[in-house]
């Protein structure tokens, strides 16, 4: 094929890409449809092996089944539970994450597991069919779908490791993390990267060992030890998460996340937070104060929504905005939890934690 032959065949795939755009019912979403579709073509024009094809293929339909199961409970808040699949119903481990997802499912929130077996079934026992989610992944051993979620519409089944970790991530408002293997320990470092990088969340972690336990204590002190004092982390990243072997700890921790804060978000170079309720002038002085290290210039600010968050549903919600330099993720985990003990909750905020 000539220079021209392929400029020519370029051009014809746009415009019947751009064609086929015009005629889908759902246009809000049309530069992000584009772009997608854009790469696929570019991808068809490239070399690239059966293989590569077929792991496309495979993620798409992953992302698929996640979103359009997610998108129903997009206003429901979700506490993923990780923890090994080979603990038995009669460990302390197990009983203790049971009762963990019994409790988180009665303040309002729907559990996700891997959907799985041991500290999975667990989860789904504690909140029951009707509030889990089961994110399976096709594995040859260990990984059937644990009896309380199979045949429910809210079990995925995953072809690959990161697009179900993607969900068990990108939709969770909170992470509870209980004794496992090298999985468990995968998924633990994850969410800690993710949350040291900005890349997830803030959302609370916990680490929840069973009463006298030290599995995540004897973990905590590893981070500690080899990471923090030898300066290969922050000593503010320890505040990315909390280890207890106390439920009661460990369920307070996550709703009181939520107590002020709601989400955030970025607007250009601006961090947006969203609150429940209002700070005074006072409250929004002391948190410049405290906080001033973690701003690239300017200062901590009260605002309303800006004209770029127009079409979002948090539209009516108060808010601080910031140049938050984006590094001192611990830092600002902190500065989340001074917010949280500044205002008294409302008892409709107290009882619906869930609420996004």
């Amino acid at each position: 094929m000539t220079g021209l032959e392929s400029f020519d065949t370029s051009e014809s795939l746009q415009a019947d890409l751009a064609e086929l755009i015009n005629r889908l019912p759902t246009l809000k979403n049309r530069q992000f449809i584009h772009q997608a579709l854009a790469t696929i073509v570019r991808l068809a024009q490239s070399e690239i092996e059966r293989l590569d094809w077929k792991i496309l293929s495979a993620t798409l339909t992953d992302l698929e089944q996640g979103f359009q199961l997610f998108y129903a409970y997009r206003h429901v808040r979700k506490v993923t539970i990780f923890g090994s699949a080979r603990l038995s119903p009669k460990t302390p481990e197990y009983l203790m994450a049971l009762e963990f997802a019994r409790r988180v499912t009665q303040l309002g929130f729907m559990v996700m597991t891997g959907g799985g077996s041991g500290i999975m079934q667990a989860g789904h026992e504690g909140a029951g069919r009707e509030n889990s989610f089961g994110l399976n992944i096709q594995l040859p051993f260990e990984q059937n779908a644990n009896p309380v979620i199979e045949g429910d519409p809210k079990l995925i089944h995953f072809k690959y490791f990161f697009t179900r970790k993607l969900f068990l991530v990108k939709e969770s408002d909170a992470i509870a993390l209980f004794p496992g293997g090298f999985g468990t320990q995968d998924e633990a470092f994850e969410c800690m990267t993710l949350s040291q990088t900005g890349k997830f969340g803030p959302v609370p972690v916990v680490l929840i060992d069973p009463p006298g336990g030290d599995y995540w204590r004897s973990w905590n002190e590893y981070i500690n030890k080899q990471l923090v004092q030898k300066g290969l982390v922050s000593p503010e990243d320890p505040h990315l998460y909390t280890v207890t072997d106390n439920l009661d700890v460990a369920c307070n921790v996550i709703t009181g996340f939520y107590q002020v804060y709601h989400s955030s978000r970025y607007v250009g170079d601006r961090l947006v937070i969203r609150l429940k309720s209002d700070l005074s002038e006072a409250k929004v002085e002391q948190l410049n104060a405290d906080f001033s290290d973690i701003l690239v210039t300017g200062r901590i600010e009260k605002s309303q929504a800006l004209p770029q968050e127009a079409q979002d549903e948090t539209v009516e919600l108060p808010r601080l905005i910031l140049y938050f330099n984006q590094k001192d993720l611990g830092r600002l985990y902190q500065m989340i939890a001074a917010i949280n003990q500044m205002v008294t909750p409302t008892v409709e905020e107290t009882a619906h934690p869930e609420l996004k």
